[in-house]
């Protein structure tokens, strides 16, 4: 994965009756904590997942967060939910 951005149709959202962010598919709803909805937001297609490192590391005064970024990515991949722009 280079260049990460949600499926087409996937947008994310935060849902302030049930107040938890949540990422809205043509099949349904994915409730996501906000560090997913934080990383999902950079998926854009135009920031490479290095990027999407850097800036969340930035955030959060250099935390080494690359195994993480990448897990989670990987995982939205594998649900078919986020692809590869590059691709």
């Amino acid at each position: 994965m280079t260049r990460p951005r949600l499926v087409t149709g996937a947008r994310l959202r935060f849902d302030d009756v049930r107040e938890e962010h949540q990422l809205l598919v043509p099949e349904g709803v994915v409730r996501l904590n906000p560090t997913a909805a934080e990383v999902l937001g950079l998926c854009d297609g135009e920031r490479s997942l290095q990027d999407i490192v850097d800036a969340l590391a930035a955030r959060y005064d250099g935390a080494d967060l690359g195994d993480d970024v990448r897990g989670l990515v990987d995982a939205m991949a594998e649900k078919g939910l986020v692809v590869d722009a590059a691709a």
